[in-house]
Parts: C-alpha cells; sequence; structure tokens
C-alpha cells in the first residue's frame, strides 16, 4: 500500500546534531510555504488512496492545529492505518493532543534524543525526562496509544552511565517503538563540523569515540530486546505488531508521494525529490530530475531489515565475489537464498552497502 509524506522544515531552534534539510525561518516564510505545501497535495493526482501519512522535518508539533487539519484534509483515506507526526518534547498540550487525534494522528515520534539533561543542554534541547513522561501520558489520555521515542548514541558528554540512565527511562516508560541512531559525523552539522575540524564548540572534545558509540548502539539493541522491542531494521526497535508501516514501504519499495521542500516520492519505477531548500521550492527552482529506479537498490535498502533480502539466483551470481567475501568476515549471513547483516555486519552496514550500489 502506498503512503504519503509531508516535509515541514520549520524549527523553533537548529540543534547541533541535526543534518536535516531544516532550520529556523521567519514567520512570514512559514505561511507561504503552508499555502505552497497545500497547493501542491491538492494538485496532486491521486491514483491510489495512502493507507499512511507521515509529517516530518523539521518539527512539524509546531504547526497550528488547524493548519495541520488543513494539510490533512486534502489527502484521501482518512482514517489511515498509521498517520505519525514527528514532535519535539515540551510544548505538549491536552488540547493539541486531542486536536491531532481528531485530524487523524494516531502515532507520535518523540524526538527526545536523550533523557540526561547535560546531554540535552549541549544539543540545543530544553526538554527533561519528566516532560517527556507526562507529555506520554497526555498522548494516552488523547487516544493515541502509539509512541516512539527517538535516541542518538554518540552526543557530546555521553558515556556508559548516561546511556543506561536513558536506556532505564525507556524501560520506564514502555513505548511501542524505540529508534536508535548513532550520530552522524559530517559536515551537514554544527557538532559534526566541529568535530571533523577539531574544535571546542557543542562540546566536540567532550564526544565519545566511534567505538564508544558503536558499544552503546550494540547495549542498546541487547538491552532493548529484553524489553521486548526487538530491531527489526537498523536503527528501529519495535515490540511486535508495531513496526512503523509508513518507514516499512522505504525498504521494502513500496509506493509514495512526498510533498513539501526536500520531499522525496517513489511511483515503482522512478524517484523524484522536491527543490532542497524553502527558498527555492517556493519559487519552483532548483528542481531535481526524476531518476530512474536502479534494480539494485532493494539489495542494499533490503539488507537494512533484520530479516534481510532475498536474492533471485541473478543477483548471487552477479555478487558473488563480495557475499563471499563479506561471510567469510563475518558481516552477513545466508539463510537459504535470503542474505542478511550480522550483528558486526550492521555495523560496518556502509561498508556492504557498498559493493552492491552499481552507480
Amino acid at each position: 500500500m502506498p503512503g504519503v509524506y509531508i516535509s515541514y522544515p520549520f524549527c523553533a531552534q537548529k540543534c547541533t546534531y541535526c543534518n536535516f534539510a531544516s532550520g529556523v525561518f521567519p514567520r512570514e516564510m512559514e505561511a507561504h510555504y503552508l499555502d505552497a505545501l497545500a497547493r501542491e497535495i491538492a494538485g496532486h493526482a491521486w491514483e491510489w488512496t495512502p493507507n499512511t501519512v507521515y509529517l516530518g522535518g523539521g518539527t512539524p508539533s509546531n504547526l497550528a492545529p488547524d493548519a495541520l487539519r488543513r494539510l490533512l484534509d486534502l489527502i484521501p483515506g482518512r482514517p489511515w492505518a498509521e498517520a505519525t507526526l514527528e514532535a519535539a518534547p515540551g510544548t505538549l498540550t491536552p488540547e493539541i493532543a486531542r486536536a491531532w487525534a481528531d485530524a487523524g494522528i494516531n502515532r507520535v515520534s518523540l524526538g527526545v534524543q536523550s533523557f540526561v539533561e547535560r546531554e540535552l543542554r549541549r544539543t540545543g534541547r530544553m526538554h527533561t525526562a519528566r516532560i517527556v513522561a507526562d507529555e506520554i501520558a497526555v498522548l494516552h489520555e488523547a487516544g493515541i496509544g502509539n509512541v516512539n521515542l527517538d535516541l542518538i548514541a554518540g552526543l557530546s558528554a555521553q558515556t556508559a552511565e548516561s546511556w543506561r540512565e536513558s536506556l532505564d527511562w525507556v524501560e520506564r516508560l514502555a513505548p511501542q517503538h524505540v529508534s536508535v541512531y548513532m550520530l552522524e559525523i559530517d559536515e551537514d552539522s554544527r557538532l559534526g563540523k566541529e568535530m571533523l575540524l577539531g574544535g571546542v564548540r557543542y562540546g566536540a572534545l567532550d564526544a565519545p569515540s566511534e567505538e564508544a558509540t558503536a558499544d552503546f548502539y550494540e547495549f542498546a539493541v541487547e538491552r532493548l530486546a529484553g524489553l521486548g522491542i526487538a530491531r527489526y531494521e537498523i536503527s528501529n526497535f519495535a515490540r511486535p505488531g508495531f513496526e512503523s508501516l509508513h518507514n516499512l514501504k522505504y525498504w521494502q519499495l513500496a509506493p509514495y508521494a512526498g510533498f513539501g521542500a526536500d520531499a522525496h516520492s517513489f511511483n515503482g519505477s522512478t524517484r523524484h525529490q522536491n527543490p532542497e531548500s524553502i527558498e527555492d521550492y517556493l519559487s519552483g527552482a532548483g528542481q531535481v530530475a526524476d531518476v530512474p529506479h536502479q534494480a539494485d537498490e532493494r539489495l542494499f535498502i533490503g539488507l537494512r531489515l533484520s530479516e534481510g533480502v532475498r536474492l533471485e539466483p541473478a543477483e548471487w551470481q552477479r555478487f558473488e565475489e563480495p557475499i563471499h567475501r563479506f561471510l567469510d568476515q563475518g558481516l552477513v549471513e545466508a539463510d537459504g537464498a535470503t542474505l542478511r547483516l550480522t550483528n558486526r555486519g550492521v555495523l560496518l552496514s556502509n561498508e556492504v552497502f557498498q559493493e552492491f550500489c552499481t552507480e
């Protein structure tokens, strides 16, 4: 079944670790953006009825309830099997939660990142563990019981002890879904750029090593499994039946339509990307050309899933050399025609994926 993604790239502040095409922009730009977004959705030729909707960003929880309703009213299929809203903790009220539920939202992804205050302050986040706990209770009261918590391994000032503290909070709050990301060190985030330059801002010198970050991730895999929250994709963990229906579309190559700045779409044969910046999106400039789908994508995308990917005989033959090399190195394992990453392979997944990228 197809899905819909809506990009809302506006934030109250830019977090130090963030490498997304989002940020703080003038309020008048937001009004123009919402009008353009509504026009794009209203003008879409619906060849199918979506069963999932996902609002990401950015911080779509900052959308006024009437603006959220306006956008969702343009999408067919309500009530959707899953309608997710990404939210920053610290702004939720019972009135807002009820408005989300009334608009069709039935799943909320809270960008917690950490439950430890000294780590949160380094990122620019202002919430606390208690605020997160209170807001989960507010969501449940509003009838939104499907909640995801995002965590990041590798934040500045993070230690093995503080990582255990965050996971203790996960156990205490008992969410249905948890996402665990290892900090990406690149020039697209302020913290990543500072670390690459050897600087001291944003607590760059206090960030754990890559080895420590990998250890934190592996500990989370074990701890979450013990709580009944199993890994089903490299960064995603869920209780049985609570895997993200929308995100699974990306890894299973199901079609989806993306709306807004930097939003991607896939119709089963062609990929399309909207202009990355808000300015280009509003002006119609910088349009990214459609790109034909590459058959090999299903291999390295499918390998992200814990269940692995089933290869055709021709694919086994084509990639025989790297497959055998990775088998010998203990990075992948084979079960009949199915190939999947081992625990070690997950940590070195980019190395594996590169061998299946032919472009």
